[in-house]
């Protein structure tokens, strides 16, 4: 079982390519940063942490690709992720290009880890229907993995739409950057990873084994391998015990959950991670 991290980016924590670069001489496996285009004020949508208030920490995200392009250029080795990103707030040709950009500029290392969103003031204000953001996630990943994929491609759904058309330059990884769907577990979300992604990025571990199950059933209805597929339990607070279990149920990856703070904060937290790389 491989070990990544996960830090809440801000412009007052520590900066994403330091970050990456001390996690990659440390031997992690990767580093996630998530995505918010921005937070209205308004808490009709409740917190996701369950709390009275929004940590500041959300209102303060930067561009996740733009964070890890600078991360590329300072690594060889690490894995590059969004964890996670709102694909249903993103035009998807210009998306499309943007991620793949990443790719090559990252020598094939980036993770899309995506999710259909909880902030429904941010998802209105850019024109989403709440109800129906699973369905415009379905057909923006699936726009751009023609893009992506072929030569010449088009796409003609309900919410994206193009004609024949070429995009260049193409992502390293074939036929997309390896695509993990962050969320609860869920007959949609099982059925959009066994359709169109490589794994499920579950917010900790709890129910994961009777979830796995579900997992597997999805994927024989879809004809995927299950095996093949990766399950990154994604900001992990961790111990002997939990971790030992993830490695029962066949986790391929924790990630751990550093805090949202400046160099002198995290480094010592990434120093302590460190000595789960060994077991």
């Amino acid at each position: 079982m491989r070990i990544g991290v996960t830090m809440h980016a801000t412009d007052l924590a520590m900066e994403v390519p330091e970050l990456a670069r001390e996690a990659e001489e440390r031997g992690f496996h990767s580093l996630f940063v998530p995505e918010h285009t921005h937070i209205p004020v308004s808490r009709r949508t409740p917190a996701p942490t369950g709390t009275p208030e929004l940590g500041e920490e959300y209102k303060r995200s930067p561009d996740p690709l733009v964070a890890l392009a600078g991360a590329a250029t300072l690594t060889e080795r690490i894995r590059l992720g969004t964890g996670i990103a709102l694909p249903a707030q993103h035009d998807p040709i210009s998306w499309a290009k943007q991620i793949a950009t990443l790719d090559r500029l990252s020598g094939g290392r980036v993770v899309l880890g995506i999710g259909y969103g909880w902030n429904h003031e941010e998802m209105e204000n850019h024109g989403i229907d709440v109800r129906r953001r699973r369905a415009r996630v379905r057909e923006t990943m699936l726009a751009m993995q023609e893009l992506w994929s072929k030569e010449v491609a088009e796409f003609h759904g309900e919410f994206v739409d193009f004609d024949a058309s070429w995009q260049w330059p193409k992502p390293i990884q074939q036929p997309r950057p390896l695509t993990l769907i962050g969320g609860a577990a869920g007959a949609k979300l099982f059925d959009h990873v066994a359709e169109y992604a490589d794994g499920w990025l579950p917010i900790g571990g709890a129910g994961m084994k009777e979830a796995l199950e579900r997992l597997r059933a999805a994927c024989e209805v879809r004809g995927r391998d299950f095996a093949s597929l990766e399950l990154m339990p994604m900001g992990v607070l961790p111990d002997a015990r939990k971790l030992a279990y993830y490695r029962e149920l066949g986790v391929t990856e924790a990630v751990l959950r550093l805090p949202s703070a400046p160099r002198d904060q995290v480094l010592p937290a990434l120093d302590d991670y460190a000595r789960w790389l060994q077991h």
